[in-house]
């Protein structure tokens, strides 16, 4: 299934469709003055009395009933009224961190602990960003840290990001600006900006084209990797179940329609009520919805043994290198989960009674037809991977760069919509220039169960539907399957976030 997320680029080929969405940053004049006068004095990680008063200071801020203790409401009303809007998310990840005893509230004690302690770590991200020891962030130094990640950004959108985080216009971060960005934001290097722009796979518009998710080593190491698999499995099957109607009124169409059969979106759900009422109308969605788990594992695991095929002499692996490892472990996927695909298909052409379930059609179709017609339409399945993950990744790719070259300088977090808008336009594009092997495939799958057709081959297909019925016959379908994206990325991405905060990775 397209579960899709949206780093900086898709580690790729990521964005998490997706990713997850990360916590937005502060950012902002009035942000740098404020921990400049409170939070932020050189010695204000030595532990020295005039450190601590600073953060006394702070604390005073924060503490509005002034009891001597913090809680999340005051945290959250503190730093708002601050200028340091971080959202509820970043907020509350402060104060898990902060609040040791687990009492509920911060007293100073966990707090300025909390800061000294996450300064460190932002001491440590700077360091290991700081290639040549200067004590400055430079672009160059940004575009070989995320090279080494596998993502690719030219120098001017480096230096984009660096401008939201530089406070004195120099073009350079050095450490008292990167630790004035990131003092109040749980994320502390420069994985978040990758997470912001993940072209990941958790936006899930029911189709299983898309290349895998880029893991980085730290969400291996600490097991995220599983956790975020699993979430945009749970994702996936409610967005599928959500949408389901609509995607069997597309097959039905693909199949069924044509010059004589005028079939529309009216016209076709007012045929599946009558013929199988309500229920039918959700035919096929027990298939789609349980082959996400083992094409996901599967698509994951073979991307990680491709890429260890394809990683070059000096151990690095480059964007082409992943985009063609992504490509091959979808086709690897997609050969060990194909026969469930048929039967999507069959079940939801087929009439009332004709199948009592998913083992049943299986057991109909190996009988009458044998074990080849599980593989009906697997050519143009495969073929259709390329154009699909190409396009989808090129487009994204383009809307990513245009977003950087003009709004990254304010900030590197996009923000929620333009996230899911970039994934959505840019799956719609895919989907858009592999439909018509879409539409051929679903035709193979589907020729032996309808009465009369002939038994045509991929080639053979294409010139009859082109011969009777134009370029336009092998766009039939599209449009229930345009009209199911938007309502689909938006469960996906609401059921995704749910989860990650039920698996302990929001």
């Amino acid at each position: 299934g397209r579960s899709r997320a949206v780093p900086l680029v898709r580690a790729q080929p990521a964005g998490s469709r997706g990713a997850s969405v990360p916590l937005s940053a502060p950012h902002g004049p009035a942000m740098f003055r404020f921990l400049r006068g409170f939070a932020l004095p050189a010695a204000a990680c030595d532990g020295s009395r005039d450190g601590d008063s600073r953060y006394a200071n702070l604390f005073r801020k924060l503490d509005l009933n002034e009891d001597g203790r913090v809680d999340i409401a005051e945290l959250q009303t503190g730093l708002r009224a601050m200028g340091i809007p971080l959202g509820k998310e970043a907020e509350e990840k402060i104060f898990k961190a902060g609040d040791t005893n687990q009492d509920g509230q911060l007293d100073f004690e966990e707090f300025m602990q909390y800061l000294k302690d996450h300064e460190k770590k932002m001491k440590l991200a700077f360091k290991s960003l700081d290639k040549n020891n200067d004590g400055k962030i430079e672009a160059s130094e940004v575009v070989q840290s995320l090279k080494i990640l596998g993502i690719s950004i030219s120098e001017k959108q480096a230096e984009k990001i660096l401008q939201s985080i530089d406070a004195d216009g120099t073009m350079t971060v050095d450490w008292n600006e990167w630790r004035d960005h990131f003092m109040f934001n749980p994320a502390t290097d420069i994985e978040e900006i990758i997470r912001y722009w993940k072209h990941s796979t958790v936006l899930d518009i029911g189709d299983s084209l898309t290349v895998p998710d880029e893991f980085t080593e730290e969400e291996k190491k600490t097991g995220q990797w599983w956790k975020q698999l699993m979430a945009g499995g749970v994702a996936g099957a409610v967005s599928r179940t959500g949408t389901a109607p609509l995607d069997r009124l597309k097959v039905m169409m693909q199949v069924h329609g044509s010059k004589s059969n005028k079939m529309n979106i009216a016209s076709g759900f007012k045929q599946m009520l009558k013929e199988g009422g309500v229920r039918s109308l959700w035919r096929g969605n027990g298939v789609n919805v349980v082959k996400i788990a083992p094409e996901t594992a599967i698509k994951f695991w073979a991307y990680e043994q491709y890429k260890k095929i394809l990683t070059k002499d000096d151990g690095k692996l480059g964007t082409v290198e992943r985009f063609v490892s992504g490509s091959l472990a979808g086709a690897t996927a997609q050969t060990s989960i194909y026969p469930m695909e048929v039967l999507k298909t069959r079940l939801a052409v087929g009439k009332t009674g004709q199948y009592s379930g998913m083992f049943d059609c299986a057991k109909k179709i190996l009988k009458r037809e044998g074990v080849r017609a599980f593989y009906k339409g697997y050519i143009p399945n495969i073929l259709g991977i390329i154009p699909y993950a190409g396009i989808d990744l090129a487009v994204y790719e383009l809307l990513k760069s245009t977003w950087l070259e003009h709004y990254a300088s304010s900030s590197a977090n996009p923000g929620v919509f333009v996230l899911l808008g970039c994934g959505t336009v840019s799956s719609t594009c895919g989907q858009l220039a592999s439909y018509p092997l879409a539409l051929i495939r679903t035709r193979m799958q589907a020729q032996a169960s309808v009465e009369g057709a002939p038994q045509l081959s991929m080639v053979g297909l294409f010139q009859r539907i082109i011969a009777t019925e134009g370029i336009q016959g092998l766009y039939r379908g599209i449009a229930p399957n345009f009209m199911k994206v938007l309502p689909a990325v938006s469960i996906s991405y609401v059921v995704y976030e749910k989860m990650k905060q039920n698996l302990g990775i929001a």
